[in-house]
């Protein structure tokens, strides 16, 4: 690659490369490979774009053949700890809210409960965001516990009150199995109320970036080539309070984004 290569990309979700999950490259001959090749092209540094098992891979990679990696959040999960901001995020959940905005029109003119249910296998952050953002009366979410029994309550009580739009947000990887399983529950205990589920699913992965997520992918790529030009390893870059913030790269493996019970409470408060 070349600077043109990179040419008319900004505006282009997902990624050019090609680049996924590699099985020969978690054994020792598939590393032994890839060192070879990037001998054979002169790359003398790596900027790993992804998340916790890239960082991961990377580490051992650079351990057991001093290569440089410098790691930069590419999740749209937001599940990494040592930034404020991942790239993805911000496209994904305004995604969610878009889709959840227009199911709620229908809900509304129907007078039905529907549960929608956005990605987040460990972490509920675009639950969490979209729910929010969209007035969600009840967001799940993996980490936290969801007291399903009291779910079934506030919507008995609504329906009691003949409030019968509502919307309920899962993460797919909240512990009732995802939206279906929220649902089938419901149902059993409501049989008049009319639900509906909605699995937005893949939608939140593509599409053009947002501005945010342009600005700040383009601003850690700048920290990330400069860290490497002062020969740094093994670095990860991320934002913190609107500031560049750099933590050893195995620090970031380690730790994760845990979500405080403020935005719980906001969230309970907001739907009551």
């Amino acid at each position: 690659m070349e600077s043109r290569s990179v040419a008319n990309i900004i505006q282009r979700g997902g990624t050019i490369l090609k680049t996924s999950r590699c099985k020969e490259f978690f054994t020792p001959a598939g590393r032994k490979k890839a060192y070879n090749n990037i001998k054979k092209h002169g790359i003398d540094g790596l900027v790993i774009i992804g998340g916790d098992g890239s960082f991961k891979g990377a580490q051992i990679f650079s351990n057991e053949y001093d290569i440089p990696c410098i790691g930069l959040p590419g999740t749209i999960d937001k599940d990494i700890a040592g930034t404020d901001f991942t790239i993805g995020f911000d496209t994904a959940v305004n995604t969610a809210v878009e889709a959840i905005d227009k199911i709620r029109d229908t809900a509304d003119a129907h007078d039905r409960l529907f549960v929608i249910e956005v990605m987040g296998r460990d972490a509920g952050y675009i639950a969490l965001h979209s729910g929010i953002a969209t007035g969600a009366e009840n967001i799940l979410i993996p980490e936290k516990k969801t007291d399903i029994e009291d779910i079934v309550v506030q919507l008995a009580e609504k329906e009691r009150r003949k409030k019968l739009m509502n919307i309920i947000v899962v993460a797919e990887g909240d512990e009732f199995g995802g939206g279906n399983e929220v649902a089938k529950v419901i149902k059993e205990r409501l049989p008049l109320l009319e639900v509906r589920v909605s699995i937005l699913g893949h939608i939140q992965r593509g599409g053009s970036p947002s501005c945010f997520d342009r600005l700040i992918a383009s601003r850690m790529g700048y920290s990330a080539v400069e860290c490497l030009i002062q020969g740094k390893y093994n670095v990860f870059v991320g934002i913190v309070n609107n500031r560049m913030h750099y933590m050893p790269l195995n620090e970031a493996v380690k730790k994760k984004q845990r979500i405080s019970d403020e935005w719980m409470k906001i969230v309970k408060i907001l739907a009551s």
